[in-house]
């Protein structure tokens, strides 16, 4: 099992703790990662674009001019897509961008995602996340003390005072042990996470 050293808000360290190696020390598994992010981008496309093909646009059911001796280039229709007002080529339809993974495959990305962080000094462990207010200052403050840039907050459970004050902190981002995904964790610099998250992240995965 790997130690990491616990922080208190104001980044000063408090102690260590032992990381379970069958949530934070797996074998990294670059293409679950690959996948996993992937599927969360696609599947969170609407996929509502429609475009009017040259069978679909109104009008044009009359050849505009007859095939030869006119001195024209020969037309079917004036709804061509050549022409103003025609269709589209290849027209994008409504289509589900859906991207599928197993369970096994969605834990095992996550848990490379947290393994990574941990083998690269970036998942930072905080003994307490307590705001007595809603205050971004405040969370500013224990981020800078933390050295936690572009970072994600991750917490036991929804903490409403710690996501109201990182809400308008710019790269910042906060997440529950429910909520959290490989997306988020490999997008951010560091993860910032509590002791009462990390016991709930090993108790969810191990």
């Amino acid at each position: 099992m790997a130690n990491v050293t616990v922080y208190n808000m104001e980044g000063n360290e408090v102690g260590t703790m032992e990381l379970n190696d069958a949530v934070f020390g797996v074998e990294i598994n670059e293409h679950l990662v690959h996948l996993a992010v992937v599927r969360q981008l696609a599947n969170k496309r609407q996929g509502t674009q429609k475009a009017k093909t040259r069978s679909e646009v109104s009008g044009g059911g009359r050849k505009p001019w007859r095939q030869k001796g006119t001195g024209h280039a020969r037309q079917g229709s004036i709804r061509a897509p050549q022409w103003t007002g025609g269709g589209v080529v290849f027209a994008p339809v409504p289509r589900d961008y859906e991207v599928k993974m197993n369970k096994k495959e969605r834990r095992a990305a996550l848990k490379s995602a947290l393994t990574s962080k941990v083998q690269d000094n970036k998942l930072v462990v905080v003994d307490s996340l307590a705001l007595a207010e809603v205050r971004t200052k405040e969370m500013q403050r224990v981020l800078t003390n933390l050295k936690a840039e572009k970072a994600l907050v991750i917490t036991a459970s929804d903490d409403k005072n710690v996501v109201l004050s990182a809400r308008n902190i710019a790269d910042v981002q906060t997440a529950t042990v429910n909520t959290m995904n490989v997306y988020d964790v490999m997008k951010h610099n560091t993860v910032v996470v509590t002791k009462d998250a990390v016991a709930s992240i090993e108790e969810v995965y191990a």
